[in-house]
């Protein structure tokens, strides 16, 4: 059984898979958003065809830890997933995935449109290797301060 992480963007769905193991987290290609486009079948048959047994999707609270307008959108999309895959959906909290993710490409010669492409993908890797190390270090009942 794989995990897949999320991170839930108005333009992309930015997706990462762990390792069979649990232990390492890969970018998988990002789903564009587009009108009409049916993301719900592609996530389908990636979660049939990577045997996913879990997603994980980044929840974005202020810095307070409130919830604001974005972490609302993506409870509903959370209610989504939950009321069309048998598979348990949690969220984890995600501030500053995205800021991270752009650090990490400040180095590289990629353009701001490469950039803005990939930015998505890296930030869903950010919230399921989190996931992935807080599970590492969880107690033996498996919680790793989840919701």
């Amino acid at each position: 059984m794989r995990i897949l992480g999320i991170d839930h963007g108005e333009k992309r769905i930015g997706l990462a898979i762990s390792d069979p193991m649990g232990f390492i987290a890969h970018g998988l290609p990002t789903i564009e958003r587009i009108n009409g486009k049916d993301y719900l079948k592609e996530l389908a048959d990636i979660i049939e065809e990577k045997d996913i047994g879990k997603i994980v999707v980044g929840l974005p609270k202020n810095m307070n830890d409130t919830i604001g307008k974005k972490a609302e959108e993506v409870l509903g999309f959370v209610e989504i997933l939950r009321s069309n895959f048998a598979i348990p959906v949690i969220t984890v909290d995600e501030r500053l995935t995205t800021v991270r993710a752009y650090k990490a490409m400040s180095e590289t010669k990629m353009s701001r449109k490469k950039k803005q492409k990939k930015v998505d993908m890296i930030s869903a890797q950010l919230i399921l290797q989190c996931y992935l190390d807080k599970l590492a270090h969880s107690p033996p009942d498996g919680r790793a301060g989840v919701r």
